[in-house]
């Protein structure tokens, strides 16, 4: 009895924000914390701290001032990134393996072209259209009603893990996801290390949903 044996709990809002409160760790570690330990919140900490999420989400407040920008070009010139990476000391910034994780990094959004960095910037319209879509594709298919939402909730973890780069399996270990690698590099340098902003180029692709230049007709 109690809430050990809730097999079923389903993860609310509120139980997630208690969870990061208490630990810093980022939403997606904390559903799957939560839903490891059957919406105990207690046993979701030692669950995060167990896989060493809390040493660093403790490290995320950080000020990061200092860092990398990383390119990575591909196709014969025809797909290209940038992606600024950060951290706290110039030390760290200039060491090889940092140098690596950009590269890596920027390697991975162009092979995958995420949309956002984390779950947390998809704009909430964009994830009540994506549920909608879902709920609807699940009814036609006949799944009834009191399931729709469990059934929506489902696909969007898939939606994050394809479109936010943090969730995104890595493309040199799909073991792993991209947010999992920058914990472990900002444990093992010991201070905090973002993602701050990354952008992807594609030869002929439309801009602000506008297509590429035409010549003028004479």
């Amino acid at each position: 009895s109690g809430r050990g044996r809730m097999e079923d709990t389903t993860i609310t809002a509120n139980m997630v924000k208690e969870l990061r409160e208490k630990t810093g760790a980022g939403i997606m570690d904390c559903k799957e914390a939560l839903k490891a330990s059957s919406g105990d919140v207690e046993k979701a900490i030692e669950y995060l701290r167990k896989k060493g999420q809390i040493k660093a989400a403790k490290k995320e407040g950080r000020a990061t001032g200092e860092g990398l920008v990383g390119s990575y070009i591909h196709a014969g010139g025809k797909i290209g990134t940038l992606v600024e990476v950060c951290c706290e000391t110039d030390f760290v910034g200039k060491t090889d393996e940092f140098g690596q994780l950009v590269k890596d990094l920027a390697m991975q959004i162009a092979a995958t072209d995420p949309d956002y960095l984390s779950p947390e910037d998809v704009p909430p319209e964009v994830v009540e259209k994506e549920k909608d879509i879902y709920r609807a594709e699940a009814l036609e298919a006949g799944r009834p009603e009191k399931v729709l939402d469990n059934i929506a909730e489902g696909k969007m973890k898939k939606f994050y893990q394809e479109r936010c780069l943090l969730e995104q399996p890595f493309i040199k270990d799909s073991d792993v996801t991209i947010g999992e690698v920058l914990k472990g590099h900002i444990t093992k340098f010991g201070e905090n290390i973002t993602i701050r902003r990354f952008s992807r180029y594609r030869v002929g692709e439309e801009v602000d949903n506008q297509p590429p230049d035409k010549p003028e007709e004479s």
